[in-house]
């Protein structure tokens, strides 16, 4: 499978240029999945649900599917993060999988920069950021996109893995 990834520091505008991505990818006729990394607890599940219950009762891994949608919670239960290769392998295959975060990885990225928040770029310290999508005009030894020029930050990323 084609890897491309989103990094970008918090407010950078990652998530909209992913969900933007994807809609505009998906509508040139390519299948597309996303990995996202977060940073924080978070949990997909609610309390009260029969799922929830399982795996509170102790469960490894809870597989709810439904006729919509099939979900794999997995408790780490103290065991280190799944690194990115081993999250990778257990996607179903796709044209091209967006990689919102684990911007230490060393796969082709596009880093999102907003000026607001007020954060160097990534892009001067990382090679394998491979363009920046910015909210203002900068001057690099890459392409820089208009952040919300999705069409044209797609052509670039389908150009980069020969879709």
């Amino acid at each position: 499978m084609r890897l491309y990834g989103v990094i970008g520091w918090k407010n950078a505008g990652k998530t909209g240029l992913v969900e933007r991505l994807v809609v505009e990818i998906t509508g040139r006729g390519f299948t597309v999945s996303t990995v996202k990394h977060a940073h924080h607890s978070v949990d997909v599940d609610q309390p009260g649900t029969d799922s929830h219950r399982h795996r509170v009762a102790g469960a490894s891994e809870v597989l709810l599917a439904s006729g919509q949608r099939v979900a794999l919670m997995q408790e780490l239960r103290g065991a280190p993060e799944p690194k990115l290769d081993i999250l990778l392998a257990r996607l179903s295959p796709v044209d091209l999988v967006l990689i919102e975060g684990f911007k230490r990885e060393h796969h082709p990225k596009v880093e999102a920069f907003r000026t607001a928040p007020g954060n160097p770029l990534i892009a001067t310290e990382d090679d394998s950021i491979r363009a920046v999508a910015s909210d203002t005009p900068l001057k690099l030894d890459r392409p820089v996109f208009d952040l919300n020029d999705t069409a044209a930050i797609a052509d670039f990323i389908l150009g980069e893995v020969g879709l």
